[in-house]
């Protein structure tokens, strides 16, 4: 085993010049009153690595040009499609018109875990909430589904960057083998 040289890397990956004809995944994602630049970058980097669609940062989510989120992101704020918006439940109105499912990433009393996605169609707009009160309940009442992570320690919760990451590469893994 040898560990891959960056350039031999490269070989495989898409490039700003190309990106137009790389197969995207058929979601959209709404992150919803996020605090943190770094989390926000970090969410950057897994939307590029997964390859979504659209980002749309709302509310008080921090957008570029911020230091910490270009840090955290390493590029992808170029790669990766994203809008900021004022108002999250404008933006989630937008899309459900277009007949996409509005899915919460959320502990409910009727989520599903992460990994079983019999009930959901692509495309689909996954809402990430506050690292620490989540996603509202107003913004869940306009949510189709929930999704969940479930959790066996004594904590109830992951780092937002991190379940979004774990989700989004589950719904890149359920998409390519669906189509």
């Amino acid at each position: 085993m040898r560990k891959l040289t960056h350039d031999e890397i490269s070989l495989n990956r898409a490039s700003l010049d190309n990106l137009s004809k790389v197969r995207k995944l058929p979601v959209y994602v709404v992150l919803h009153n996020i605090r943190s630049n770094y989390n926000v970058g970090s969410i950057f980097r897994s939307s590029d690595g997964a390859m979504i669609e659209k980002l749309f940062l709302c509310g008080y989510t921090p957008h570029p040009p911020r230091k910490e989120i270009l840090k955290t992101a390493l590029g992808a704020t170029e790669s990766v499609n994203w809008e900021y918006a004022k108002n999250t439940l404008d933006v989630i109105k937008q899309i459900k018109s277009l007949g996409l499912k509005i899915v919460a990433l959320e502990l409910t009393d009727n989520s599903i875990p992460y990994y079983d996605f019999d009930k959901i169609d692509f495309p689909i707009c996954l809402v990430v909430g506050n690292e620490i009160s989540g996603v509202s309940q107003e913004i869940l009442d306009h949510c189709d589904y929930a999704i969940e992570i479930p959790q066996y320690g004594i904590k109830q919760s992951l780092n937002v960057a991190v379940a979004y990451g774990i989700a989004i590469f589950k719904l890149r893994e359920i998409f390519d083998k669906k189509f």
